[in-house]
C-alpha cells in the first residue's frame, strides 16, 4: 500500500493490524491485540473518509477557506484623550515614584 493509494486488502480493509502494530511500534505505543483489531478498524474508517473526500474535491471547484466571502469592517481612527499618570497608576497594587513596582526578576540589581 503507498502512501497516496486507499488500496483494499484481503480482509477488506485499507490498513492491517500488522500495520497498525509497525505504527504502534513506531510512536512507542503499548498496544495489546484487542486494540489492534479496534483501531485497525478505525483507522480504516478515516482513511476510507480522507478518500472520499480526495473523491469529491473536483479541479474545477476552487479551494476556499470560508464558505461565503469576508469582509473586514474598519471603523475610523479617531484621536481619544488617554489616561494620565495618576489615572494610570490607580489600579495597580504597587506604585513607586510615578511608576508601577514590579518584583525583581532574574536576579537583577538596581
Amino acid at each position: 500500500m503507498t502512501a497516496h493509494s486507499a488500496e483494499r486488502t484481503e480482509s477488506g480493509g485499507v490498513i492491517t493490524r500488522d500495520e497498525v502494530a509497525h505504527l504502534a511500534r513506531l510512536a512507542r505505543l503499548a498496544v495489546t491485540e484487542e486494540e489492534l483489531d479496534v483501531f485497525a478498524g478505525q483507522l480504516d474508517v478515516i482513511i476510507g473518509s480522507v478518500a472520499r473526500v480526495g473523491e469529491v474535491a473536483a479541479d474545477e471547484i476552487p479551494p476556499t477557506s470560508h464558505a461565503v466571502p469576508l469582509e473586514n469592517v474598519f471603523r475610523p481612527d479617531e484621536r481619544r484623550p488617554g489616561l494620565d499618570q495618576e489615572q494610570a497608576l490607580s489600579g495597580a497594587p504597587a506604585a513607586e515614584g510615578g511608576r508601577f513596582r514590579v518584583p525583581r526578576i532574574l536576579g537583577e540589581e538596581q
